[in-house]
Order: structure tokens, then sequence, then C-alpha cells
């Protein structure tokens, strides 16, 4: 608890939060890990998220239907733009693996706000692995026609297991 009020405190003061004050306990289990062109305290291993460590970040919710999903749920997460902010992201590419090491490439562009998140809760609840969980990386598809196009689907990883920044 007293990390995210650490986190909260710095995001409220205009500063983001450093990798180091994102890093997880012992006890906690790691649900992503960001290596590749970051600043981060923990060296060769990158910087490490638990969910407490994701949810001390700025939350962002947004309502969206996919071609996955019926209707239209609500999604929770972190934004993308926030996290490699966190990480103090310096390269060009987010190359994202599954835990089933499904891989796809997305430009650091598409990091912007009112842009894709990595959402650990649909309709106010957890996302379970058999549900495309722990984590998804989600775009706002109704916010622009842009993001309905088999480019940005193929772009929204779940289960979502590890980010490299690359050049």
């Amino acid at each position: 608890m007293a990390l995210g009020l650490l986190l909260a405190g710095w995001y409220a003061a205009g500063r983001a939060p450093s990798v180091e004050a994102a890093e997880t306990t012992a006890e906690a289990k790691v649900l992503l890990t960001v290596t590749g062109r970051i600043d981060a305290k923990g060296g060769a291993k990158g910087a490490t998220f638990d969910l407490a460590a994701l949810r001390a970040l700025p939350t962002t919710t947004f309502q969206t239907a996919t071609i996955w999903t019926e209707g239209r749920p609500t999604f929770t997460g972190v934004s993308l733009r926030v996290l490699l902010d966190a990480v103090h992201a310096t390269g060009r590419s987010i190359h994202a693996v599954a835990l089933n090491d499904y891989a796809v490439d997305i430009p650091v562009a598409d990091a912007v706000e009112g842009g894709p998140i990595v959402a650990y809760e649909i309709d106010g609840k957890a996302l379970p692995i058999r549900n495309r969980g722990p984590l998804w990386i989600v775009y706002p598809y109704d916010a622009k026609s842009d993001y309905r196009s088999e480019v940005i689907y193929a772009r929204s990883i779940w289960q979502l297991d590890r980010i490299e920044i690359r050049d």
C-alpha cells in the first residue's frame, strides 16, 4: 500500500515514478517484465511489475467493443504511454510477448494519450488467464476508425508476459 501511495503522490506532483519505485516484493507475483532500452535499476533483469505496482500507476478506464468480446466491456489498466514513461523507455519499438510466446511488435508511436492500455480488468473483474489475462493490450477501438484494422487487432496481444523496448 505504501508503494501505491508513493507512486500516486509522485504523479500528483507531476513526476513519473522511476522503475526503482515500481520494483516488486519477493512475495508478489510478477505479471510483467520490461527490458531493453529502459532506465531500470534492475539492470539486465529489467523492470518487473506485480498487480499492485501496475495499480499504483495512473489508471485508465474505457468501454469499447472488440472482435473477441460481446457488447462493449469496460477495460481498466495502465496506459501504455504511462508504462513506457515509468520505465524511461527510449526505443522506437515495443516487442510484446505472451505467455505462449506469441509475439508482436508495436511502434512506440502507438503509445499515446487516449491510446492503448495494458488492461488488468474487464467489467471490474480481474482477467483470468483463460480469458485473455492476466494482462491484455487493448486499444479503444471505438474511439478511432484507425483502431479497427487487422494491424491493430494483431497488436492487441493478450496473456501479455513481457515487453522488450527496441530501437
